[in-house]
This record gives C-alpha cells, structure tokens and sequence, in this order.
C-alpha cells in the first residue's frame, strides 16, 4: 500500500482555514490591544535618535521576547529568515547570513549593538557571521539602505543584534538573569546557554556564555556527512552608571568549528574560526546644545583556518578597529537630529595556497546628519545626508590592480502622512552610493568554496542606488496590516556573472562585472486578533514579501530569493502557548545565464511552551519546536550550494528555558 501525499500548498491553505468556529465565538468584552501595545514599546536601538518600531517611518521588523525566543537558531540568517523581506544565505547548517530584499554579502551590515561585527562573512559565502543569537536581547532589521547611519556597506540594509554586554541602566534586582538547556533532532544538538546581570550602587556587571554542539544533519536527501558543529561563546562587561552618563567596557570571544558540505572527497573541508573583541562605550547627557553624546570603539582580532583534512589550507586574518561619535543636538527651529563621526581601519591577510584575494589595508571615515520635524500631528518629515571616503591599499605582489580611494555621498527624504490615528502613510525617496569591495575588486584564483575561479575587476566604480518607496501601516480594532512597495535603480551594480568558460581543475570562471539593474518588491503582514475569551487568545497572521531583480539591458540577476506567503496561528492561554506556521516558498524561475532554476516547497514549523512562575520571581519554561513537520526536500535558491546541500528535514528541539 502506498501512503497519500498531502500537497503542501493544500496544507499552506488549510492552517489559512482553520478553527471556523474561533470567528463565531461571541466577541468577548472590549479586548485589550496588548499586541500592539507591546509593538509600540520597543525602542530601536540601531537609529541615533529615540524612536519606537511604530513611529519610524522607515521599513524595520524587530525580533525580541517570546518571538525571538521561539526562532532563535544557530546562524543569524535563520534567525531572522521568516520576518517579512528577509530571508537567509545556506552554506551548509554552520553558515547563513541575512538577506534583507534580495541584498546580501556586503551590501547587508551585520552590526552587534551598532558597530560592526569585525568579521569577514562578506568575503566567501562560506564565512560564518560571528555573532551569537542565543544570546540577543532583540534582533532589528532595518530594510532599504541604511548607508547614513552605517556606510556604504548597509546600501541594502542592516541588521543590528542588541545584546546588552555593556550595561547601560542598572537593573531593577541585583541579580537577574537566563539560563536555557535544549536538544535537537535532527543533528543531535546539544546547547546550553547563561546570561547573568547585575548592580549595586552604581556599577553594573553583566557575563554570558553559550556551548553548542552538532552532529551531521539530516536531509530528506540523506545525511550531509561532515557537517557537523562546535561553538563557543562568551562575554564579561561591565559599567559605571551616574545620573547624566555611563562609562563601560567589554571583552568577547567567539569560537566555532564547522564542515562545508560536498567536500568529503577531498577529505572534507571545516574552518576553525577564532575571534577576540574589545568595546569601550560611554555617554553623557545634556551637554551644551547636545541633548546626549554616545561613543562606541570596538577592537577585534579574527582568524580562521579552512582545514583539508587535518591541513591547514588557507588561512585569513582580519583585525579592524571602529569608531562612532553620536551627538544628539537640541531642537532647531523645529528640527530634531543628530550629528555623526564614524571611522573604522581594517587590516586584512590571506595566506595559503587558495588564497584567491591579496592582502589589503583599508580605512573608511564617513560623517552623518540625519533629522525629523513634525508639521501639526498629521505631518512628520525626516532628511539626512553623509558622506564617506573609503580607501583600499592592496598588497603590490599579488594584487591585479592598484590600490582604490572613493568618495561616495548618500541623501534621504521620507514624509509620513498620520491620515487618521489608525492609518499612516510613509514614502521614502533615497539616493545611496557604495564603494566596491576587496573581493570584487582583487579577486584572482580558485575559490574553493563556491568551486569556482573568481576573477575581480580592478576598475570597478561605485555603485549608486537610486530607491523609491511606499508603506502603509493600519491599525484598528483587532486587525493590524503593514505594507510596502518599492522600486530601486542601481547604476553600475556589481555583481558575480557566470562567464560559461571553464578554467583549471574543470572549474566555471566567475567574473565581477558591473551594469545597471532595476530592483522592484512588496512585503506585507497582516494580523488579525481574532478572540480573546475562556478558550484563550487567538491570533492569526499573513505575511508574504517578492523582489524581481534584472539588468536594465535585459536578463535576470543570479541567486534572488524567490517569492514567499506564510500563515500563522497563534494561541495563549495563561501559562501556555503555541503556534503553528506555514510558509510556501515560489519556485525561481527567473534565473541569470548558466543558473539552474529551484523549484517552491513548503516549511510547516510548530511552537509549544509551558511557562512555570515559581517564588522570588523565578520561573521556568519548557518547549517543544518542531521545524520542516512535512520533511520537504527544499532546497534554497540563494546558496551556491543547493543542488549538494538541501535544507534540514524533520527535525523536534525541546529544553528548559530559567529566568530569575
């Protein structure tokens, strides 16, 4: 006998359809609006002046509390890969980084609480990011360039992971903290994970440490043999806290071990990553005409190995310190805004026999202005403008080009319309530049991760993005609706072509090239609170994004995330809750030259958690998720990887979660 298979789509359709009688249930007296309340309290730490999610008229989804609880996962990229616009890179399950509206590598900057990661996951595809999302506090995407507060690297958007490793307030018991336990399935994880903060007087200390460990992941496909996983990672800081300022200090570390997939026969590939970070923040209130004054300076020291065997192949060697001074002035005729300095120098080495991109030494130095004014309550304007200089000196023995110095200047203008309490209206109009990378310029050899010669291109220009958009946001009642459209004209994008010529070993020869591109999309959510009686409180959301992303001369750009609609429930009664998410990913059919088209599948994923209040204001969690419930064969179409590398099958983690 054979086993019916239930088509996925049906199933995306049917969680779109189901508990009928929820909607008939008598509607229970005057509800409270908790949801959108607990929206508008979260404050975004990655814009300069105070602002809420719901008052920032520019696109941003934010991750934090239970949300953030239930899709934290081993890499960033997976951990925001279901927000509206955002998906995730695939090299394997040790590597995925964020991909916000069709943008990834350098165009995206991953920042840890506003300065820069300090690694180099925008070299390779198979560079991990270096930060640790078990341990965030919240997780903010900030969609469409953000080049004004974070340079030409964030021209496609950001992503700023909110840890708290320098206190900044003191806490309201002397010692609070979190502590989480938790197993896999389907690569036999094992985490464990403590966070501790305090305070005393004026002194606020705060220590976090994570241990993961993974086996080989399992596919529908089969085992992806030699992938599994090793991480570490942990931080001590501290501050001194008054009644204007604070002064604090931080040191980090983050370890991790990992296998790419498809290499076993060359006795399998894993990089050894190693990274040490020092941060000095402080800041001071009402000085002169500056409401605040905020300094950040952060030194990392990264390596990493890519091991062949038990070889050492490859080696790279990146230290880079950074620096931002924010001076939030008074108003000015109306005017709120903020002046910036940001500066950073990168010191960059690769040595080995694959070693496809010379040593360079770079310094970047941009200055910023950004500010708002509100005209009666229905009008709010924000402008902004930076500048930035970007220079390159690249190693003369191995570089096939001279060294690079751009000058590249960004310009934005956003009006939000407050049509009525309920209804807001946002359009944007931005002008960003971006200075072209190391890689894309120097390029030179084998590239053994993307198994492919990669050649740059030494007279690259700075690419400008041109982007135009609109957003809706509605809220009334029990219903919440958020959506957007935009359009972007890149002139001279970069970008990685397939050239069809095969070089040394059989490999495909990449080469940077630059053309102008035309980027188009939408993204939606809507979330409707259904109920909230006897039975407990019921919500239902829908969310759906799509980028069409070509040359303006004709043909598609390689490795765009396909289009994407998912349905949600979720459900809360008192100590327990559960969700229930379905998500149907387009095939991608619009392909560049020489890529192979994906095909669509669909991610059922569940949620279950029983939250314990014990005494002292202790209390435990216990949770069971459950990811890819159907074990579809997907397969992602951003990775260089997915024709040897599917997604993860069925797969159940389950732990205890400790807050005290």
């Amino acid at each position: 006998m054979t086993r019916p298979r239930v088509h996925p789509l049906a199933c995306a359709l049917l969680l779109s359809l189901s508990f009928p009688a929820l909607a008939t249930d008598p509607p229970a007296p005057e509800p409270q609006d908790h949801h959108t309340q607990e929206l508008k309290a979260v404050e975004i730490q990655g814009a300069v002046l105070p602002t809420t999610a719901d008052e920032m008229s520019r696109p941003v989804s934010v991750l934090s509390g239970e949300k953030l609880d239930e899709a934290k996962a081993g890499t960033l990229g997976e951990t925001v890969g279901k927000l509206p616009g955002v998906q995730s890179s695939y090299f394997g399950p040790g590597v995925g980084r964020p991909i916000v509206r069709g943008f990834d590598g350098a165009r995206v900057q991953v920042l840890s609480d506003g300065l820069g990661s300090g690694d180099v996951s925008t070299v390779s595809a198979d560079h991990a990011v270096s930060i640790e999302p078990f341990l965030a506090d919240q997780i903010e995407v900030l969609k469409g360039p953000a080049t004004l507060l974070y340079g030409s690297g964030a021209i496609g958007g950001a992503v700023n992971v909110v840890d708290g490793r320098i206190p900044e307030a003191l806490t309201d018991d002397p010692l609070e903290g979190r502590a989480e336990l938790r197993a896999g399935t389907v690569n036999d994880e094992r985490t464990g994970m403590v966070r501790v903060d305090g305070s005393t007087d004026n002194f606020a200390l705060h220590a976090d440490a994570v241990h993961r460990e993974t086996g080989d992941t399992d596919t529908p496909a089969g085992t992806l043999t030699g992938t599994a996983i090793r991480t570490d990672s942990a931080a001590l800081g501290g501050a001194w806290i008054g009644t204007r300022g604070f002064f604090g200090a931080s040191a980090s570390l983050y370890s991790t071990l990992y296998g790419i997939p498809g290499t076993q026969d060359e006795g399998g590939v894993r990089i050894d990553m190693d990274q040490r970070r020092t941060e000095v923040r402080a800041g001071i209130d009402d000085v002169g005409p500056f409401a605040s004054v905020r300094l950040k300076m952060g030194r990392t020291e990264y390596e990493h190995a890519e091991l062949e065997g038990n070889e050492v192949g490859t080696r790279f060697d990146n230290t880079s310190n950074e620096g931002r001074l924010e001076l939030v002035h008074k108003p000015v005729a109306g005017w709120n805004g903020a002046f910036g300095v940001q500066w950073g120098v990168r010191d960059f080495e690769a040595v080995g026999e694959e070693a496809f991109v010379p040593s360079t030494h770079a310094k970047d130095a941009g200055l910023f202005w950004i500010g708002n004014r509100d005209f009666g309550k229905a009008w709010r304007l924000e402008l902004g403008a930076r500048g930035d200089r970007n220079e390159i000196d690249a190693d003369a023995a191995t570089a096939i080009g001279p060294d690079r110095t751009f000058d590249t200047s960004s310009f934005s203008a956003s009006l939000r319309w407050n049509a009525s309490e309920d209804l807001h209206f946002d359009f944007g109009l931005d002008r960003a530049q971006r200075a072209p990378t190391a890689e894309e310029l120097y390029s030179n050899g084998t590239h053994v991760a993307t198994q492919s010669i990669e050649r740059g291109q030494p007279d690259l220009d700075a690419e400008t993005a041109n982007r135009a958009e609109l957003g809706v946001h509605w809220h009334a009642g029990p219903v919440e609706l958020a959506a957007s459209i935009y359009h972007v004209r890149y002139d001279d994008f970069i970008y990685l072509q397939d050239t069809g010529e095969i070089g040394d070993e059989d490999l495909p020869i990449r080469q940077w090239s630059q053309a102008d591109a035309r980027f188009n999309g939408a993204e939606g959510e809507a979330t409707w609170h259904i109920v909230e009686n006897a039975s407990g409180d019921w919500d239902w959301r829908l969310y759906g994004d799509l980028v069409r992303a070509s040359l303006a001369d004709g043909g598609d750009l390689p490795r765009i995330a396909p289009a994407r609609f998912g349905s949600e429930w979720r459900w809360e009664k008192g100590d327990w809750r559960a969700s229930l998410n379905a998500v149907r990913v387009d095939k991608q059919d619009r392909v560049a030259a020489f890529e192979t088209p994906t095909p669509g599948y669909t991610l059922v994923d569940a949620h279950f958690a029983w939250h314990i209040d014990t005494k002292h204001a202790n209390a435990l969690e216990l949770f069971l998720d459950g990811t890819n419930l159907l074990d579809e064969q997907a397969r992602a179409h951003t990775s260089f990887l997915k024709d040897v590398a599917p997604l993860p099958g069925r797969g159940f983690a389950f732990g205890v979660r400790a807050f005290f």
